[in-house]
């Protein structure tokens, strides 16, 4: 079993940035991706960005209010995956989740897809 802890939310102004990690543990994380997942207020989960852990290839939300603005990475020495978030608006206000694949192929969008989850950490930005 794997289990999946997020860090690094927070309250930032507009225009900030933070970085989110998510560090995997219970047992060393071999399987086929994880995610970023965002869920703001009164709204449905929504994919953020997601990455490949064997080669490292990375797939984002076609919304235009992230792309280019945020960056996915990991560390599989560490177990960890990150979401590098610049030029933060309000709209990004949201509890983010990183979840993980366990067997797949391809880039996965839907959150039933994903196998775990972490708890959460909330961002908050200020207009």
């Amino acid at each position: 079993q794997v289990q999946l802890v997020e860090s690094g939310g927070g309250l930032v102004q507009a225009g900030g940035s933070l970085r989110l990690s998510c560090a995997a543990s219970g047992q060393t994380f071999n399987g086929h991706a994880m995610g970023w997942f965002r869920q703001a207020p009164g709204k449905e989960r929504e994919f953020v960005a997601t990455i490949n852990w064997s080669d490292g290839r990375t797939y984002y939300t076609d919304s235009v209010n992230v792309k280019g603005r945020f960056t996915i990475s990991r560390d599989n020495a560490k177990n960890a995956v990150y979401l590098q978030m610049n030029s933060l608006k309000p709209e990004d206000t949201a509890v983010y989740y990183c979840a993980a694949v366990r067997r797949g192929s391809g880039y996965y969008t839907i959150p039933q897809f994903y196998d775990y989850w972490g708890r959460g950490t909330q961002v908050t930005v200020s207009a």
